[in-house]
């Protein structure tokens, strides 16, 4: 396609459509499934299958993807303006979640293909330490928005936001010092000593929000490219953009997924019959976006008692064979890590 990513590529008769964000870990890899080479998520016009909503969405994933789902819910229902149907009205498009057990991938079409979802958000990829791209690059193009605002109260506001969304600190005596508190070039905002504090990885969606409302995105009405600090490979920095709303859809997702694991074994949906805890811990981590502390982890798997041993092992890179195991289907699953909390390293 030949287009900018806020406008629509064809208008039809219909209103609402379905928009599909199917989840698949792969290789300690969270990945989502794309069309049209990565640049769309599966979709396609609403037709009410069932009198359940979600059961026709079911029923029309897999028709389309050839995937069975397991764990399905819905996310949100936007109202994207920037597209109109031929009517003039503007199009309603229902998201839903799906996740998909990697040993049901099965051959996909020449249309679809899997993407590891950091491919659209390098930023949420924390298992290495803190992405480059936010220290150079994010941190100091959303503090130039932040105090490029017209007055003081809407400067602190900009930034108390970029504060919580991206857990980032700087020395704000330093902005201070400058004209009428207001710094505009890119120089001054790099002499702020920015450094993390605090990252919150359910805050996805926010952090995707606020890079579209600072312009600082492609699919933004006000992306400018020359508001980038330097010139870079602006994928690395930014990810790859898509077409609509749609990485919104999916940093919906990912921020839900993230909350939800926290006290909702929805892992369970993700992860094949038989596994290692070591894979489990890896699989989580691809979901959260941070590292995990290994012991604790496994002592929180213990006393939840949500797996049971196979009898079985498999061969480890190195020391000795990793034993397996499945998940207790005998148990309540839903309620089992409710107010238990991940064991993110310090």
């Amino acid at each position: 396609m030949s287009l900018s990513y806020t406008h629509a590529h064809y208008q039809g008769s219909g209103t609402t459509e379905v928009v599909a964000v199917l989840v698949a870990i792969t290789n300690d890899s969270a990945r989502v499934l794309t069309v049209d080479e990565g640049k769309l998520l599966p979709n396609g016009p609403l037709m009410p299958l069932h009198r359940s909503l979600q059961a026709g969405v079911r029923q029309w994933v897999e028709e389309q993807t050839q995937h069975p789902l397991g764990y399905i819910e819905q996310l949100y229902t936007f109202v994207d303006t920037n597209r109109r149907n031929a009517a003039g009205h503007a199009l309603v498009y229902v998201s839903y979640l799906g996740l998909v057990q990697e040993s049901q991938l099965s051959p996909l079409s020449s249309q679809a293909t899997w993407q590891d979802w950091h491919v659209y958000f390098p930023w949420e990829n924390h298992l290495s330490g803190t992405p480059e791209c936010i220290l150079s690059h994010i941190a100091p193009a959303l503090l130039q928005w932040a105090y490029s605002a017209t007055d003081k109260v809407q400067q602190k506001r900009r930034c108390q936001r970029v504060r919580l969304c991206w857990g980032i600190d700087w020395n704000e005596a330093v902005a201070d010092s400058q004209a009428d508190g207001k710094i505009v070039n890119i120089k001054d905002i790099n002499q702020l000593d920015i450094r993390m504090t605090d990252w919150i990885a359910e805050h996805a969606l926010l952090r995707y929000e606020m890079l579209y409302e600072a312009g600082l995105i492609p699919e933004s009405p006000a992306y400018q490219p020359n508001k980038f600090a330097r010139k870079i490979e602006l994928c690395t920095m930014i990810g790859q953009p898509m077409y609509y709303d749609h990485r919104r859809v999916i940093a919906t997702a990912i921020s839900r997924l993230r909350a939800k694991i926290e006290y909702r074994p929805l892992i369970f949906g993700l992860m094949p019959e038989q596994f290692s805890v070591s894979q489990l811990q890896k699989s989580v981590e691809a979901l959260s976006g941070v590292p995990l502390h290994t012991q604790n982890f496994r002592r929180l798997i213990e006393h939840q008692n949500l797996i049971e041993p196979t009898g079985q092992s498999i061969s480890a890179s190195r020391g000795r064979p990793a034993k397996l195991y499945r998940f207790r289907y005998d148990m309540e699953l839903q309620s089992l890590l409710m107010d238990s909390k991940l064991p993110k390293q310090k």
